[in-house]
């Protein structure tokens, strides 16, 4: 869907600070003719449950109700992947051009327990998942009560329920940790003891979910769920088989990964009645049973036509460096494409706010203040890139890491930055992935109506000219934004596109982790080295071999998650995986504890503005952050409930 957005309306919008769904929805509804996606469609007033599930249409209704209780993954402020951790800046104090300041505190180090940010635990941008969930129980437990259902119809519902439930669980267990297990909803007549639920340790949890799901994904396409969509017009963003096998799979990589595998830090952690939450001992078969999750979604993914996404121009010519950027672009921006297991469809236009934050001015001749731009990556992120051979700027023998930070006019007939200009040495002789995710003062943007020149220092015009809508660290998000976008002086037009909860290259890397953990490094390298061929690189083993101070690094199973781990932060850079991924691993007390920084944004001249700025010295404590806290109202309501460590 394309949303035409006109400028003396959005001007109205930019003014306010977004404090509540309500006030949203309100405000979107008066500017914007879209229609809801069907999956966000709530029932009529139903007086009963029996009328909910009188006819089919109605227990429908119902279903897509449970779909509404996702959250808006493609939202800024609504995924704390995008600016709660380290990936993304913005400027402060930030006082208007936002629906939620909760990411943002988030990421300043200011999560409390009193009033929790991001608390999808009770209730956030109108979801409690715990709501969620007893929706989901609801219409398991009266599906069977609908009379005009067909038994494949039905099949297939109890699946996507169950799933949902499923996901549900997930998502709680990924930012709370051992969390309760609401398998059935509570009576009416259950007593005061039995509504105070208490955690379930880590194994159970995931046992549970991955339950779930494999009921859910089980049998045929006429049993269950579909393996792939066939009614597009009617049915996108739904679940399939293959996104379910996807999603189990991440479950067990995060099962098997150090925060809940064998983390002595967490041992003390226990139930009221003294039940250990986690288990303290490493299980080396947990990775083995993520490998097997990996490979049986890879080839229900690849038997249904899922492959990675290359960039067709159509009948714009455009040369092969910019086929490469957009190979990389719009396997996350170009709708449903071949790369695309599972998509968010959770609002009408699930990513029309994040392009509008994440682009910058892009023609002096057309400035519109749609184009906020303020989305920034930090400079710790251009730094994660490699370069052009495929390596670490760090480790490349041949790039000059020492003077990254000096000046130096651009290089000649250089496809990705502009003639005639000045950068620093940190911007030149990058990977692909580096100039289709970044922008930057002299680099260029690819759209579908031109090729534009980005020039951010102060006064030009995609740099800072007052107080609000620029980049605090001089970098842009290029790479989600859709190449459609069009913006004049008096309108933009967004081409918005599904959120990419899963994709494959995602699965794929999942999978190479699982391997080499596994002790079977070799066979994880074809699947990176796919990832790799598409960004426009070489192999693992070539570019090691040739490049690195440290050639044999990709053969030992603890140089190789190094390289892994790398891979999958530039891979599924800005795609909110880093937050999660970062804690997983338990590397966050390091990785995010190093201080962001940025140009100076506030200069003029090549000289000043390319000068490293420190802008926030962030700390991330463990236990503590690993997890959310609970509110300490639900404690006190539940005193069967423990409260997560350090909170």
């Amino acid at each position: 869907m394309k949303f035409t957005h006109t400028q003396n309306k959005f001007s109205r919008l930019s003014s306010l600070k977004f404090i509540g769904l309500g006030l949203l929805l309100i405000t979107i509804a008066g500017i914007s003719s879209c229609k809801k996606s069907y999956l966000d469609i709530i029932p009529d007033n139903v007086a009963t449950l029996d009328n909910a599930f009188a006819n089919r249409n109605e227990a429908e209704k119902y279903l897509f109700t449970c779909y509404s209780y996702l959250p808006q993954e493609g939202h800024p402020d609504k995924n704390p992947g995008f600016n709660g951790g380290d990936e993304l800046w913005i400027y402060w104090p930030f006082q208007t051009d936002y629906f939620f300041l909760d990411p943002y505190n988030i990421a300043r180090g200011l999560q409390n327990k009193a009033n929790p940010y991001l608390n999808y635990w009770d209730s956030f941008d109108g979801r409690s998942l715990w709501q969620g969930i007893r929706t989901c129980n609801i219409f398991l437990e009266n599906v069977e009560k609908v009379p005009d259902l067909q038994p494949y119809e039905k099949a297939r519902w109890i699946a996507e329920a169950k799933f949902l439930k499923a996901y549900f669980h997930w998502y709680l267990f990924r930012m709370y940790g051992p969390i309760p297990i609401q398998d059935k909803n509570l009576d009416i007549t259950a007593s005061p003891e039995q509504v105070k639920v208490s955690r379930q340790p880590v194994d159970s949890v995931v046992n549970y979910i991955t339950r779930l799901i494999d009921d859910a994904a089980a049998g045929d396409d006429n049993t269950g769920l579909p393996s792939r969509i066939t009614s597009a017009a009617t049915e996108l963003g739904r679940i399939t088989k293959v996104a379910a096998l996807s999603i189990k799979a991440r479950v067990l990589v995060t099962a098997a990964s150090p925060l809940f595998n064998g983390n002595t830090e967490l041992g003390g952690m226990k139930n009221k009645n003294g039940q250990a939450l986690f288990n303290t001992q490493y299980d080396a078969a947990k990775w083995t049973r993520a490998v097997d999750a990996c490979k049986a979604a890879i080839d229900l993914a690849e038997a249904n036509g899922v492959i990675l996404y290359h960039f067709n121009p159509g009948v714009i010519n455009v040369d092969d460096a910019t086929k490469t950027q957009m190979n990389i672009r719009n396997a996350v921006c170009e709708k449903w494409n071949s790369e695309l297991i599972w998509g968010s469809t959770a609002s009408a236009n699930p990513t029309f706010w994040l392009q509008l934050f994440a682009c910058p001015q892009l023609d002096q001749n057309n400035i519109n203040l749609d184009l906020k731009g303020q989305m920034a990556p930090t400079l710790k992120m251009a730094e994660l890139f490699y370069t052009k051979n495929g390596v670490p700027i760090e480790e490349d023998k041949t790039w000059d890491y020492a003077n990254r930070f000096k000046l130096r006019p651009t290089p000649s007939g250089d496809p990705n930055l502009q003639a005639d200009y000045q950068t620093v040495g940190l911007h030149v002789d990058r990977e692909p992935r580096f100039y289709a995710d970044i922008a930057f003062d002299g680099a260029k943007f690819f759209m579908k109506n031109g090729n534009f020149n980005i020039q951010s220092k102060a006064e030009q015009y995609s740099g800072k000219k007052q107080s609000r809508l620029y980049s605090i660290t001089g970098y842009y998000t290029k790479k989600l934004v859709n190449w459609n976008l069009v913006a004049t002086s008096t309108n933009v037009t967004v081409e918005s596109y599904p959120w990419p909860i899963i994709r494959l290259t995602d699965l794929y890397l999942l999978y190479a982790e699982a391997l080499n953990e596994s002790g079977r490094s070799a066979e994880a390298l074809p699947y990176l080295n796919q990832i790799r061929d598409r960004a426009g690189l070489k192999s693992i083993e070539s570019s090691w071999s040739t490049y690195s101070k440290n050639p044999g690094k990709y053969t030992s199973v603890s140089g190789l998650r190094e390289i892994i781990q790398q891979e999958r932060g530039i891979e599924l850079a800005f795609e909110a995986s880093r937050f999660y991924d970062l804690r997983r691993w338990k590397t966050a007390p390091q990785v995010m504890s190093t201080p962001i920084y940025g140009w100076d944004i506030n200069q003029t001249s090549f000289e000043d503005f390319n000068k490293r700025v420190l802008l926030f010295s962030p700390k991330f404590t463990g236990p503590r952050d690993y997890f959310w806290p609970i509110k300490e109202y639900d404690l006190q309501i539940n005193p069967n409930l423990v409260q997560n460590p350090g909170w």
